[in-house]
């Protein structure tokens, strides 16, 4: 494989990691609230508890992403693996 597959392939094997880790820390967070803390809480905070849940989901997996992309580029070598997402154009002035 060439280093542009590799690199949309990373791409989609992230973007997978990470809807995985929103839905089960999602799951993670959400039974305990039923089980636990929805019936002691008071009324008209399910709406907020359950948006700030989804939200702690999202920054779980942003967290859990970086150490993972830590991890793995101490192991693998990116620049020889993987084309890079941006790159600096040189714009000539006329």
């Amino acid at each position: 494989m060439n280093r542009k597959a590799n690199t949309i392939l990373f791409m989609l094997g992230a973007t997978v990691f990470n809807v995985l880790v929103v839905i089960l820390t999602f799951f993670a967070l959400i039974i305990p609230y039923f089980k636990f803390l929805e019936p002691h809480a008071p009324e008209g905070t399910q709406l907020w508890s359950i948006s700030f849940i989804f939200l702690a989901s999202i920054a779980s997996s942003f967290v859990a992403y970086r150490y993972l992309l830590k991890f793995l580029m101490a192991k693998i070598d990116f620049e020889k693996y993987f084309d890079p997402l941006f790159v600096k154009q040189n714009i000539k002035k006329k």
